[in-house]
Formats: C-alpha cells, sequence, structure tokens
C-alpha cells in the first residue's frame, strides 16, 4: 500500500537530497511540498524546492507559506548552504510555478483528505504551527509527524544549545511539540560522526554518473567546506537525508525512546534548546496534547537517540544510483 506524505522545507542543499529520496521512493506519494524561510529566504527556498521537483521529473504541487518566523525576525543561514541555498552551483530556474493555494491550507486540505497522513519538516516549524492555530483539528489527522530539528544530545549547531530550525523559531516548535501529534523527533547530531559521508563516499556517489547523484553531492559543496570550519569533521553531514530515512525506513532507528519534551523560547541563552525529561522528573507526560479525547488515541514524542548507520547510507545510495 503506498503511503502519502507531506513534506515541509526550507529548500537548501540537504533538504533537496531529501525531497529526493521521497519522490524517487516508489511506494510513497508526496501530496504537497510545502515551503517556509530558514535556510534561506522564502521566495529561494521555493525555487529550490521547484528546481528539484523538476531534477526527479515529477509534478508535485510547491506551496509558499510563511516567510518570517511566528514572533522574530528572520536569521538564514546562506553561509551554510550558500547564497542561493545549493551551493551557488548556478543552476537554472525551473520552469514551473509554485500552486496558487498558500502552504497552510495546502497542509490542512492534505490532513482533511489524507487521514493518517505522514507530515516530514526539514526546517522551522513556522507552518505547521500556523496550520495548527488555523484549524487546531489538524492534529487529528497527522499519523506521523518526523520532524528534522532539535539537539537532545545539546550539541547545538547555532548555539551551544540549539539547533538551526529549532533556534529560528522556538515559538513554533514549542507549539507544535505540544499538540500532542505523534511525533518522532530526529535531531541534527545523528549526521555526525559514521553517518557523515566521507570523500571516498561522495566519490562514489559522483561515480554513480547520474544526475540526481551528481547534484546531491555539487549542491552540497559549501555546506562540505562550512562543516569542517565549524566542527573540524571532514565529510558531508545530511541531517535532513537521515531525518527522511527515518520517516522512510522506520527500523533505521536502533534506539529511540518517548519522553515530555520542551522547547525554550524565553532565554537568549538557551533559545530554542531541546529540554528532555528522560527521568520523568516534571511529572508531565510525555506530551500534553490540547485536541480532542486522548483516551481513543496515543499521542506522544518520540526521540531518535541511534541510527543504524550503515542502512541509512545504504537507502542513499540506492536511490541517488538509480537516478
Amino acid at each position: 500500500m503506498d503511503r502519502t506524505f507531506l513534506i515541509d522545507t526550507d529548500t537548501a542543499s540537504d533538504d533537496a537530497v531529501a525531497l529526493i529520496m521521497a519522490l524517487r521512493t516508489s511506494d510513497v506519494r508526496v501530496a504537497a511540498i510545502t515551503v517556509v524561510a530558514g535556510n534561506v529566504p522564502l521566495p529561494q527556498a521555493v525555487r529550490n524546492a521547484l528546481f528539484t521537483v523538476e531534477l526527479c521529473g515529477d509534478d508535485t504541487p510547491v506551496h509558499a507559506g510563511a516567510a518570517r518566523p511566528l514572533r522574530r525576525s528572520l536569521q538564514s543561514a546562506e553561509f551554510f548552504h550558500g547564497e542561493d541555498g545549493l551551493g551557488d552551483q548556478g543552476y537554472p530556474p525551473p520552469r514551473a510555478q509554485p500552486a496558487s493555494e498558500d502552504a497552510i491550507e495546502a497542509i490542512l486540505r492534505a490532513s482533511r483528505e489524507h487521514p493518517g497522513l505522514t507530515v516530514v519538516t526539514l526546517g522551522p516549524l513556522t507552518n505547521i504551527a500556523l496550520a495548527l492555530d488555523r484549524d487546531p483539528s489538524f492534529a487529528e489527522n497527522i499519523g506521523r509527524l518526523v520532524i528534522m530539528g532539535g539537539a537532545p544530545l545539546t550539541v547545538g549547531n547555532m548555539t551551544p544549545a540549539a539547533e538551526f530550525n529549532l533556534w529560528v523559531d522556538p515559538e513554533a516548535a514549542a507549539a507544535v511539540i505540544d499538540a500532542g501529534m505523534p511525533t518522532e523527533l530526529v535531531g541534527w547530531e545523528l549526521c555526525r560522526g559514521e553517518a557523515i559521508l566521507s570523500h571516498d563516499e561522495m566519490s562514489r556517489v559522483k561515480a554513480f554518473d547520474t544526475e540526481i547523484a551528481h547534484f546531491s553531492i555539487d549542491c552540497n559543496e559549501t555546506a562540505v567546506e562550512a562543516n569542517f570550519r565549524q566542527s573540524g569533521a571532514r565529510g558531508l553531514g545530511l541531517p535532513d537525508p537521515v531525518a527522511m530515512a527515518v520517516a522512510l525506513r522506520p527500523d533505521i532507528v536502533r534506539r529511540g525512546s518517548r519522553h515530555h519534551v520542551m522547547i525554550e523560547t524565553g532565554s537568549e541563552l538557551t533559545r530554542g534548546m531541546t529540554v528532555v525529561d528522560q527521568l520523568g522528573v516534571c511529572g508531565e507526560p510525555q506530551n500534553r496534547a490540547t485536541w480532542g479525547d486522548r483516551a481513543d488515541r496515543e499521542a506522544w514524542t518520540r526521540v531518535t537517540w541511534e541510527i543504524d548507520v550503515s542502512s541509512f547510507k545504504q537507502l542513499l545510495f540506492s536511490i541517488l544510483r538509480a537516478g
């Protein structure tokens, strides 16, 4: 049976690879791609999503969403992904235009038309928070919410305490986490260490000699350089593809556990910090559902602590090899 996904993205280089993974998986139907400002401003993120969809020979609609966080000014990440978000490779403009329906309506409509929908978020959670605000019953139709975001191990990539996506719009992240959807949090740290693509592995991907394989490495050229400047790690970390792999193949998770999770919104020192109550010291439930009757539905937040790195890379390589 085919699975239906909706992907919310601030499309830059690793987002593009994650989109390819979903669009090129045969038993997944991507109902819509919704775009939010984050890695790059909204118009560039929309353009990058359209370009990636065309590269895949697909016609999934792309919907423009929030151009800024709920309460803060946008702080984007061109320093990491390049001025165009795709490694400044000079890719041509896409031929298609974004859909006329805005992202929030597209999210709500997809949730109504596809009960049990899997939502995968690759950027700040602004669009999802706005959808919840417009129609809180939206949460009832979500089967899985897979969030690429957070730093549960407290190794932040934007500040010592916080990962970029949740730092950009912590108020949105807090609202989404508190909404009580079946949520799987895939922190950015899972793309580090052995999950990084080495230079030999990047060369192996390019040797597949497909257009998609070349694009997936080339568009991340500035990210490889930025990753080395930031952490001293040599190679390519792919946080969004790791999250997409978890969405596509839940068995890739080696270790995960359910907890009460909170997002810091008040302190500038720890803005966007992922606070995981591992020992239950807060005395709170695993999350705080704000909709409907909890008796007939399991609501939780699962934190992913470890993935099967070999299986992640095999999945990624098989998709890029097929082109």
